[in-house]
């Protein structure tokens, strides 16, 4: 098939960029979502935005588990065509979709019971609290949106069909910079909703992205065969697809904890820092959702020519991959180093904000160029069934080295300190997962033949 030749013999250079940048193109638009939507919410006040902060644990473990599901699915069904096994691509691709409906239904569950206990635990005011428990109930309740989007994403990617995965994500993220206006101070004629605006704003955005996903799914993508009326799940696939997802999604469920954790350090100092806090996550997606982008578009190429066993084309696509991603996180650094005050002010910040946020952003972007090799290092492992390395990294980054930093910082009662703890953990981070590369290199991929194409 014409997809599967493409990712086995075009030049690995123009096969990255083609699978790449209509990914990265979308989650740059994602991210400049994210950074409009709390534009749009800190007009309302900053309570209003520090509830939306306090909220993003939750937001992000919803993300977590329907992406770490979609690499799952992602490596499986790459594989799958990789080996020329067309019906395991396609059972990977249902029970995908089954697995996404089953995520959906347990958080519908956590916004209903858990919403208010989670922002009751917070201590982070009577406003703050209400305004979080409508945001995060909203959220939770209509996330089928979100699971099913990213699903039928993460199916048109394995095949190679990125810029139709484009058009879906752009199409979600549009909606919702237009909705979120109108929802929120009650535009033409529709109701001033505020915080509860800005979260119908988000699920019918997802909602539009996953209908069309489907669609083009439905019609366009004929390497898998999509069929639900006879489906029965698969065990035996659920579990593959699982062996490397869970410890994506254990992984990226992690940095809930740790921004969780964080704002609790944070409150100690004022809720503002908790408020910047949530606005440096906004801006830092601007800088690492394109490297998500990149290395989203490098999954199926690494997996595709592990199955067709080319050395040579999975080298180069990771050095490839490295350069970017370096290149991008440079940008990142610079535009975080000169121009903080500019940034912050999109925000409609505070002078409290402006004094916490300035020396904020600087210290804390001197790590990007480190975690730009960490971040295309743990989608290698991901690609080659060696998920749990990524989630030992995870684990002592965040957990182990960042959270006991910050805590250990923050008693020195100056918050520049409680910075610092990103480029520390970066840096050891860095460390680990250049000694685990050694070893998938060496078990993995040495002994590899290199193949007759690059």
């Amino acid at each position: 098939m014409a997809e599967e030749n493409k990712m086995g013999v075009m030049p690995i250079n123009k096969l990255l960029i083609t699978m790449s940048l209509p990914i990265m193109i979308s989650m740059l638009v994602q991210a400049l979502y994210n950074i409009v939507d709390s534009m749009f919410v800190a007009q309302i006040n900053e309570d209003a935005l520090t509830a939306v902060s306090l909220a993003f644990p939750i937001q992000n473990l919803m993300i977590a588990v329907a992406t770490g599901t979609g690499v799952g699915i992602n490596a499986l069904l790459s594989r799958s065509l990789g080996e020329k096994n067309r019906k395991q691509a396609s059972a990977a691709a249902n029970n995908g979709v089954f697995l996404a409906i089953m995520s959906w239904v347990a958080f519908l569950v956590i916004g209903m019971l858990f919403s208010r206990p989670f922002f009751i635990m917070q201590n982070a005011g009577e406003r703050i609290t209400e305004y979080g428990i409508t945001y995060m109930t909203i959220c939770c309740s209509l996330s089928f949106g979100i699971f099913l989007q990213i699903t039928f994403e993460r199916i048109l990617q394995a095949t190679g069909r990125t810029f139709y995965s484009m058009i879906s994500q752009l199409t979600g993220a549009i909606v919702n910079i237009i909705l979120d206006p109108i929802f929120i101070f009650g535009l033409f004629g529709a109701p001033k909703l505020g915080v509860a605006g800005a979260a119908i704003a988000t699920v019918f955005g997802q909602m539009s992205a996953m209908t069309l996903a489907m669609f083009f799914n439905h019609k366009i993508n004929h390497d898998i065969d999509l069929h639900f009326r006879s489906f029965r799940p698969s065990l035996n696939i659920i579990v593959k697809i699982y062996r490397v997802g869970i410890p994506s999604i254990i992984m990226a469920s992690i940095s809930s904890v740790m921004t969780f954790g964080m704002n609790q350090i944070l409150l100690t100092f004022t809720k503002t820092s908790a408020a910047f806090f949530g606005v440096y996550i906004k801006l830092q997606s601007f800088v690492y959702m394109p490297v998500f982008g990149l290395n989203n578009g490098l999954v199926p190429i690494v997996s595709y020519n592990y199955g067709a066993q080319n050395r040579k084309r999975i080298l180069k696509s990771i050095k490839l991959a490295t350069t970017y991603a370096i290149g991008i996180m440079i940008f990142g650094t610079v535009l975080f180093e000169c121009a903080p005050k500019v940034l912050l002010g999109i925000f409609n910040p505070s002078e409290e904000m402006i004094r916490i946020g300035v020396p904020g952003l600087r210290i804390i972007a001197t790590h990007f160029i480190l975690a730009s090799v960490s971040i295309v290092l743990s989608t290698v492992f991901q690609a080659l069934n060696q998920s749990s390395f990524s989630l030992i990294i995870s684990v002592a980054r965040q957990l182990f080295v960042l959270l006991p930093v910050a805590y250990f910082m923050s008693k020195t009662g100056n918050i520049n300190f409680v910075w610092l703890s990103y480029p520390i953990a970066e840096i050891v981070s860095l460390v680990i997962c250049l000694g685990f590369f050694k070893k998938i290199y060496d078990e993995k991929i040495k002994h590899i033949p290199d193949g007759a194409t690059c």
